[in-house]
């Protein structure tokens, strides 16, 4: 059973790698049948498909239109697996409001990490990418969010998040703030006046609980985008 749960995740991986989405698919529904853990099959597969991904754009192997192929195929892994996923009690969900900062055109960690969020019991509102900093903090009032999610790839992007902050507070918001993406650092979110940062999907679910509990976790993870920034791509570096 091991080697036969072994083997499924790793196909997962080898599916987003080689831009298959339909066999993402049938790798998806295969685990579901041999019940592995539909969130183990996200994290430790598809997720793990993409970290290699990332490898691969760092190393020129990979470029843009081979990224966007492989975030389709993670995709439609998961949205077979998405129904299976545990939904945790929704009384009382705390609302958050989840964007990719103005500038910044990368989505796929964001993504993931709302599809996370929303099965752990979150009430998401995703904005999408490419956020005007106004937009976030009028709908964080609008809706009066308890969490802001803002997520960057790109280092020319990234000082956005402190003014997003500097005007949540402005605006006499409350709403409590959590940070990542690939430049996105501890000492950043600390130094922006950020509440939370994670480091992929399932950490940022821990880290947006720990919130709202009495025992908050350290600002030392952070959430993914899942395209390295180490590549000149529209201004990012």
């Amino acid at each position: 059973m091991q080697v036969e749960r072994s083997n499924i995740l790793d196909g997962l991986a080898k599916a987003v790698i080689d831009m298959d989405v339909s066999r993402a698919r049938e790798i998806a529904a295969e685990a579901i049948r041999c019940k592995i853990d539909p969130y183990a099959a996200i994290t430790d597969g598809l997720s793990k498909g993409m970290d290699k991904v990332n490898e691969l754009f760092e190393n020129e192997e990979y470029f843009v239109p081979e990224i966007l192929l492989c975030a389709d195929a993670m995709y439609a892994g998961i949205e077979v697996l998405r129904p299976y996923l545990p939904k945790e009690d929704s009384h009382n969900r705390k609302k958050a409001v989840i964007g990719v900062v103005k500038g910044d055109t990368h989505d796929i960690g964001k993504n993931l990490v709302k599809i996370m969020m929303d099965n752990a019991g979150f009430e998401m509102h995703d904005l999408g990418k490419n956020v005007p900093y106004a937009k976030l903090v009028d709908t964080a009032g609008k809706i009066n969010a308890d969490l802001v999610c803002l997520s960057t790839l790109m280092t020319t992007t990234m000082d956005g998040m402190q003014v997003v902050i500097e005007d949540l507070k402005k605006a006499g918001i409350t709403s409590r703030v959590m940070v990542g993406g690939g430049p996105i650092s501890p000492g950043f979110a600390k130094n922006i006046g950020a509440d939370g940062y994670a480091r992929n999907a399932a950490e940022a679910v821990k880290v947006a609980k720990s919130l709202f509990q009495d025992i908050h976790l350290p600002l030392t993870f952070k959430t993914p985008e899942l395209v390295s920034v180490r590549k000149n791509l529209g201004g990012a570096r």
